[in-house]
């Protein structure tokens, strides 16, 4: 997979990529993504599952992870593809920059790009987004990539303990 947006390509994993997601994950920012981890290997397994993930590319499969990388650095920059929501039967966007990327403007950038990638390539009209309330900084980059808040309720994600207050967001194709 290979899309050009504005600042940034996004781009299949590569294994190398793992060690630059493992340093992003250790400040600690990115534990909605990668809790409970332990052990050295974590990553390692993780990217492993995700090629293979990718290689099937089915949406409905568990989920698709693809790297971020600076078009003019080349520096990875974070990560976006999708997940499997079976509760909800529908496919949501995820993502994350790492913490020196962030603020930029990046995350809305790549959200836009791999949405309107999605709607192109699948067979889907739609893509969600789930993202906790207490998650401005995530919310506000799903608004500025032209998600619509669809609604407010509680809900329990897959590693969550207890049920919290998350916006729900839709991207349809145009």
């Amino acid at each position: 997979m290979y899309i050009k947006a504005d600042r940034m390509i996004i781009r299949d994993l590569e294994t190398a990529d793992g060690i630059l997601f493992s340093q992003m994950a250790a400040d600690g920012s990115l534990t909605e993504i990668w809790i409970d981890r332990e052990g050295e290997h974590w990553m390692e397994e993780w990217m492993t599952e995700a090629l293979e993930l990718a290689a099937k590319d089915d949406p409905t499969a568990d989920y698709m992870a693809y790297t971020m990388e600076h078009r003019e650095t080349r520096k990875v920059i974070g990560s976006v593809g999708c997940t499997y929501y079976e509760d909800l039967e529908k496919v949501g966007i995820v993502y994350f920059v790492g913490a020196q990327y962030r603020n930029q403007g990046y995350a809305a950038e790549a959200i836009k790009a791999y949405a309107q990638y999605f709607l192109q390539r699948y067979k889907w009209d739609e893509i969600i987004a789930t993202i906790r309330e207490d998650n401005a900084p995530s919310w506000k980059a799903i608004e500025k990539a032209g998600f619509v808040l669809t609604g407010k309720k509680l809900y329990q994600d897959l590693d969550d303990k207890t049920e919290k207050l998350y916006r729900f967001y839709s991207y349809r194709k145009q």
